[in-house]
């Protein structure tokens, strides 16, 4: 098989989709490996359970009341 590049220097390859993504080492010697990079899957979704736990867990925590943070962060 042959491709051409045009004058961006972009080459239509066979088989690819728009929005992949390559990976390109350049070998040497006039030769170059393209790579298909699979994309990631997305993350599950956490539960309502595992965001509270989450939120219960965490270090910020205040022993104050709104009043008592609101006087600390206005200026006198």
């Amino acid at each position: 098989m042959t491709v051409i590049a045009d004058s961006k220097r972009r080459v239509l390859m066979p088989g690819a989709r728009p929005g992949d993504v390559f990976a390109c080492e350049d070998e040497g010697n006039g030769h170059f490996l393209l790579v298909r990079l699979n994309k990631p899957a997305p993350p599950k979704k956490k539960t309502r359970a595992e965001i509270r736990k989450a939120i219960a867990n965490s270090k910020m925590k205040f022993d104050m009341s709104w009043e008592e943070l609101r006087q600390m962060t206005r200026e006198p």
